[in-house]
């Protein structure tokens, strides 16, 4: 049976070779020629299949080598589209590096822009400050030089007229005597009295200082008073049983500023021993709380440590 079918397929390949070759004759043919003796066939029917399958054997070659050749096409491209993808993603992380490093270099330039402009502003408030400075310097030089000279004519026309008016320049040489003297005083008693305040406003200090320091011990030691109060309510409010022995919760509790307890949360410990504390800060409901606010501002929220006592 499988003879048959290895033989059946070229025969029908030869058949239709045949067929399209009697048809390209026939459209070939001049009908108005007169009809040849075609002769006919001696090889046997047998010596044609044979023919005719080694020539579909090598179409089928041809085939299988066409289609390998294209599958090495088709693999070749997709290695080109391979290393195209390849050279695209690393020239797409070249350019990222590249705009990544630029951009660092524009936040650089501008820190570095950012600089020189402060550099800039404070230079030139340097420059006005020391034009200002000058400019103070010299009008001050010139009211001295004024003075001076000033001073010079006055001396000059004193001198010129000594005699007749030695007496009125020697009270007026008393007269700026007394005057610098009592601007010499002045300024002592000035001085001596910034340093009065001085020493008065050190001492304050460390007046203030000492009192701080005397509350602040103070304020610790009412925090622990209270703290153990807190705790003394609760112990006091606390159902205990033997299985709590030994045993401790840590808890936060938020008051009111009256002591009511405004929120409770459990922090660690025994889970029977933080229930029981729960319910012991719930019973009581207010806890003990000073009036005084910096005491109070260290118990509105404080830690505690329940430890049942038997």
């Amino acid at each position: 049976m499988a003879e048959k079918s290895d033989f059946r397929v070229p025969l029908v390949i030869s058949a239709a070779i045949h067929i399209g070759v009697i048809v390209i004759v026939a459209m070939g043919v001049d009908f108005d020629e007169k009809p040849k003796v075609v002769p006919q066939a001696s090889a046997p029917a047998v010596q044609a299949v044979v023919v005719n399958q080694q020539k579909v054997a090598e179409h089928v070659e041809k085939l299988k080598a066409e289609k390998r050749e294209a599958e090495r096409k088709e693999k070749a491209r997709q290695d080109e589209l391979d290393r195209q993808a390849q050279e695209a993603k690393l020239a797409r992380e070249r350019e990222q590096a590249r705009i990544k490093k630029l951009e660092q270099e524009r936040k650089q330039k501008e820190i570095e822009t950012q600089n020189a402009a402060n550099a800039a502003k404070a230079a030139k408030l340097k420059e006005q400050q020391e034009k200002e400075k000058a400019a103070q310097a010299e009008a001050q030089r010139k009211k001295k030089e004024a003075e001076r000279k000033a001073a010079e004519e006055a001396a000059a026309k004193a001198e010129a007229k000594r005699k007749q008016e030695e007496a009125a320049a020697k009270k007026a040489a008393e007269e700026r005597k007394r005057k610098e003297e009592a601007e010499r005083k002045r300024k002592a008693e000035e001085a001596a009295r910034a340093e009065q305040e001085r020493m008065m406003q050190e001492a304050l200090a460390a007046e203030q200082a000492a009192l701080s320091q005397v509350r602040n011990k103070q304020v610790v030691s009412e925090v622990q008073r209270y703290t153990s109060m807190i705790r003394a309510t609760i112990q006091r409010n606390l159902v205990v049983d033997e299985s709590m022995r030994g045993k401790s919760c840590r808890v936060f509790i938020r008051l009111a500023r009256d002591g009511f307890v405004t929120g409770s949360e459990t922090l660690s410990g025994d889970s029977v021993v933080c229930r029981a504390t729960k319910a012991a800060i719930n019973k009581a409901g207010r806890l003990p709380v000073s009036q005084e606010a910096d005491v109070y501002e260290k118990l509105k929220e404080i830690n505690l440590t329940v430890q049942p006592q038997f």
